[in-house]
């Protein structure tokens, strides 16, 4: 079969079974058809230890940084849960410390 070499769209494993009607993930438990060619246009982003991220994961800062435009830093350690993956130059939209932010994947690994 070669349903069973699919990739995962959302964590990119290979271990996944074909159930009579989608594709199933053993790892994440995401589910979609691998017949239908719509999922290769997911949004890939990597963390900085090079993790797949996903829409609804928990990041954690690695570095302090400062906030353009104001004299607030985010700090080193600080979480973001709940991401959202958007495209252009910074790939994740969520909130740290109560602030709706902006920020690049290489500043932040999967918690």
């Amino acid at each position: 079969m070669s349903e069973s070499t699919q990739i995962c769209p959302q964590c990119a494993s290979e271990q996944n079974y074909f159930d009579g009607t989608f594709t199933v993930c053993l790892e994440c438990g995401h589910e979609w058809d691998a017949n239908n060619a719509s999922n290769t246009d997911e949004l890939v982003v990597k963390d900085s230890n090079g993790n797949l991220l996903a829409n609804g994961d928990d990041v954690i800062l690695i570095k302090d940084l400062k906030l353009k435009g104001s004299s607030q830093v985010l700090k080193k350690g600080a979480k973001a849960k709940g991401i959202r993956l958007v495209e252009g130059d910074h790939e994740i939209d969520c909130k740290v410390d109560g602030m709706k932010i902006m920020l690049k994947a290489c500043f932040v690994k999967k918690a």
